[in-house]
């Protein structure tokens, strides 16, 4: 099927097509569209059709940028590789030895004699048109040659030179994924992460696309590094016109010296193209349902006890906010920070993780047991990888603390790092999880991580160890769901700081923010979707006030937020009124009637002029049902605003448009009712996706649901 030097991968409107001429690493003939089956003869053209000429006082020759750039080719930009040996080696020249080509798979060895290293690089094009690509260095020296000391492996795709705009993630605790955009320039746009975890300022997807791109227009290409520690991502344009997307894990001094016959192998790097955001999202969202451990059950209403009660842990309250949770629908209960030994606030008794005797003096059976007994899931926040000094466990074991030498670092939320890297360590915590959700049977862990890590060392010799820790966790996370298959795990790290395809491949969700704002919500969310389906987003309905921000929100507009993610509660609901409680209870049932569709169908945005209205839905795959938003987020200049398109819809068939309750009544100051949002309005997709509807004028703050149904076609 692929006889030849050229390979030409194909799935799902997208094509990779690679050069392995010569000997050495291979290249990119051409990431994006789909270009139709191609002969070997008409990829060598295409490849003779992209040699540039040689420009004055450049080396002489034509410099190749292979998945993995090497100096050694003339590569004058970021290289693929950096390390040395004692000094020595700092270069490589890669020769391919062996080769194994999948359907849309390429597999090869390679080795650079002289450096003594060994070089497996695997490459693939997943069914949904995601590249995704690692690599494992070996070292091939023996005990009398000095360690490779490894700087950093990262891994490039090209983009054309038609991609003249960068878009990526920044942020911070509480406004995680905020966009940042700006022109892609001559040199390296350089984001580099050294917080220990993926962080709340994370790139999360680095983006190149044409100029002007939006969700539904313009080619972009985007490139997301699967790794939970440090990590380095680029985009790079040089002055001989070459831009590309890299990335890879960013390792600290010293921390990755290979010995003979020693590995390191790179997290996953992938690759997403499209013409849109959406559909470069939409590769990500695909590639994630079709795992075989991706959840697929109905997503339960998950009430989360933290702002209801905090470290205030009381029985009789607890069971009063499980009675009011079951009476509206809630379908799993989570009892979060405060149940373990001396936790009675934030200084004190992580790493202690036993049942606190003093106030649980008959464990937590009795609220467990209540708790099921209403029909509801029990789970339980823990936070495994911190230790509180004011603890135990590091009483009992200072060693374990994560330290250069003779002093410990910063403390941040007065605690400090545990250092997993330590196998008792690591045992310990295991036993100890282990034992918990045993005991208790629990269905869900909040898995939280509330801090960055700073001078992340490993005791006694202090050499860096945040390579050693990101490991530890994710084989903790592993053994502890292959002890306990049912057990569902959230990814939390301050709200949203641990977000990433590496961590997912080991949890269920993330939580998204700790900010349960609607208005910042509505924006976390739009741009966390960019990697993840709505299924995997933690979304939950607050107290009108926000606990984060002070702002108040309606609760159509709280409600109609967390519908659109893994629905739940975070609210006191034996203080909400019982209309309130009503109205949450019908936005329940709506999210218990829409789940099939919204985590399973398309995501989908309008690039709609009016930067303070958003509109945004879920497709069904067959088309034959969608879920719109109309958000307000601000006071528009223009009244009424023009109209809004539905995209997505399947273009031959007719639909019918109609508001949709809860939040089905506008409200505004309009002077009169829209002519058409009492009766609705059946129109062909082709048209609702390029001409639209006029939307109600609404007050900032609000959003109305459409529901959009087919009808014939």
């Amino acid at each position: 099927m692929h006889d030849g030097p050229y390979l030409n991968f194909r799935s799902a409107g997208t094509a990779l097509i690679l050069d392995r001429t010569g000997g050495g690493l291979p290249r990119v003939l051409h990431w994006g569209a789909d270009l139709g089956e191609l002969s070997q003869d008409s990829m060598r053209e295409l490849a003779l059709a992209q040699v540039p000429q040689i420009a004055s006082n450049n080396v002489d020759l034509a410099v190749p940028l292979a998945l993995l750039p090497e100096h050694s080719a003339g590569w004058q930009g970021t290289p693929g590789l950096t390390g040395h040996r004692a000094g020595a080696d700092f270069s490589t020249a890669f020769t391919v030895t062996a080769t194994e080509i999948g359907e849309r798979s390429l597999s090869l060895t390679a080795e650079d004699v002289v450096a003594a290293l060994e070089l497996r690089l695997e490459i693939e094009l997943t069914p949904s048109g995601l590249v995704r690509q690692r690599a494992t260095l070996t070292s091939r020296a023996d005990g009398s040659t000095a360690p490779f000391s490894l700087g950093a492996l990262l891994l490039a795709l090209p983009v054309p030179e038609r991609a003249t705009e960068i878009l990526d993630m920044t942020g911070r605790h509480l406004r995680e994924r905020t966009p940042q955009r700006h022109e892609f320039t001559i040199g390296t746009h350089l984001r580099d992460n050294r917080k220990g975890r993926t962080g709340t300022d994370a790139v999360t997807v680095h983006i190149a696309g044409e100029a002007d791109f939006g969700f539904r227009s313009g080619e972009v290409w985007g490139l997301h590094v699967a790794w939970s520690g440090n990590q380095r991502s680029l985009a790079e344009r040089t002055h001989t016109a070459v831009s590309l997307l890299a990335g890879g894990e960013l390792p600290l001094a010293g921390e990755i010296d290979l010995g003979p016959d020693e590995s390191y192998t790179t997290p996953w790097i992938y690759g997403s193209y499209g013409r849109g955001l959406d559909e470069l999202s939409a590769r990500f969202h695909d590639f994630l349902r079709a795992r075989p451990h991706h959840p697929t059950g109905p997503r339960p209403v998950t009430l989360n006890v933290w702002e209801a009660v905090y470290f205030d842990h009381r029985l009789p309250k607890l069971k009063e906010l499980a009675d009011a949770a079951a009476e509206i629908g809630a379908e799993r209960f989570v009892l979060d920070d405060g149940w373990f030994r001396g936790r009675r606030d934030d200084h004190a008794g992580l790493g202690d993780w036993y049942v606190d005797e003093e106030v649980w003096p008959e464990g937590l059976h009795p609220l467990a047991d209540y708790v099921r007994g209403l029909g509801l899931e029990f789970g339980l926040w823990v936070e495994p990888e911190m230790v509180n000094q004011n603890s135990d466990l590091a009483r009992a074991h200072p060693e374990w603390i994560m330290a250069t030498g003779d002093r410990l670092p910063p403390e941040s939320r007065h605690q400090q790092v545990l250092d997993l890297g330590h196998p008792a360590a690591y045992a310990h915590i295991l036993e100890r999880l282990d034992a918990i959700v045993g005991e208790y049977a629990l269905t869900y862990l909040k898995w939280d991580h509330n801090r960055d890590l700073v001078e992340a060392g490993h005791s006694p010799t202090g050499q860096a160890g945040v390579h050693r820790q990101t490991r530890a966790v994710y084989r903790l996370l592993d053994e502890l769901r292959a002890r306990h298959p049912r057990l569902e795990i959230e990814s939390c790290s301050s709200g949203g700081g641990r977000v990433d395809l590496g961590v997912l491949e080991r949890t269920d969700r993330v939580w998204t923010s700790d900010c349960i704002d609607a208005l910042e919500r509505q924006r976390i969310q739009r741009w966390t979707g960019l990697l993840l389906p709505p299924e995997l987003m933690g979304s939950h309905v607050g107290a009108p006030q926000a606990h984060t921000t002070g702002r108040t929100h309606g609760l159509e507009f709280r409600a109609g937020t967390a519908l659109f993610g893994h629905f739940g509660i975070e609210w006191d609901l034996t203080d909400a009124s019982p209309e309130d409680r009503a109205a949450l209870a019908e936005w329940i049932s709506r999210y218990k009637e829409l789940r099939p569709l919204l985590h399973s169908g398309r995501v989908v945005r309008e690039d709609h002029s009016d930067p303070a209205l958003w509109v945004h839905g879920v497709v069904a795959g067959d088309g034959s049902r969608a879920v719109f938003t109309l958000a307000q987020l601000a006071t528009s200049v223009q009244a009424p605003t023009g109209l809004v398109r539905l995209p997505g819809l399947d273009p031959d068939a007719r639909y019918r448009v109609t508001p949709f309750a809860p939040a089905d009544r506008p409200v505004g100051p309009a002077m009169n009712a829209l002519s058409w949002w009492d009766t609705g309005v059946t129109l062909p997709g082709r048209v609702l996706g390029t001409v639209g509807v006029r939307p109600p004028i609404q007050h900032p703050e609000r959003l109305l649901l459409l529901d959009v149904i087919r009808v014939d076609g």
